[in-house]
């Protein structure tokens, strides 16, 4: 099972914050910008992206369904601030992360496999 809500509230409030201060240029930590479904709000949310030939993939830790998951998906894209550079991407879909496995170093593939999570977020760049 992935990672608990429970541990992703206590990451909004505690963990986020502070990875906000080098995320988007100390790989693989990268700033997601993405806008409220209903609040039309942009949010910069924290997250490890990693790249793959036609964009970036998003290990979806805490499972479908996250706010900034359904927001990407509503919008089709969102923006990625990944080594300092800006990219806009598209096509939000889930895949498996066996499908992807190689974007993964072999300890994250480790991490994410001990705690069951198996999907993940792929996104095209804009123009790739």
């Amino acid at each position: 099972m992935p990672l608990s809500r429970s541990i992703a509230r206590a990451n909004r409030k505690i963990t986020n914050p502070i990875t906000r201060r080098f995320a988007g240029r100390l790989a693989p930590f990268a700033i997601l910008i993405h806008t409220g479904r209903t609040s039309g709000k942009t949010f910069r949310t924290p997250i490890m992206a990693f790249p793959v030939d036609s964009g970036f993939a998003i290990a979806l830790t805490y499972g479908r369904g996250t706010d900034w998951e359904k927001n990407v998906r509503s919008a089709g894209q969102c923006e990625l601030i990944y080594r300092g550079r800006t990219w806009t991407l598209t096509n939000p879909r889930t895949v498996s992360r066996e499908s992807v496995r190689t974007a993964f170093p072999a300890v994250v593939r480790l991490i994410l496999a001990a705690n069951h999570v198996d999907d993940v977020l792929l996104l095209d760049r804009s123009g790739a």
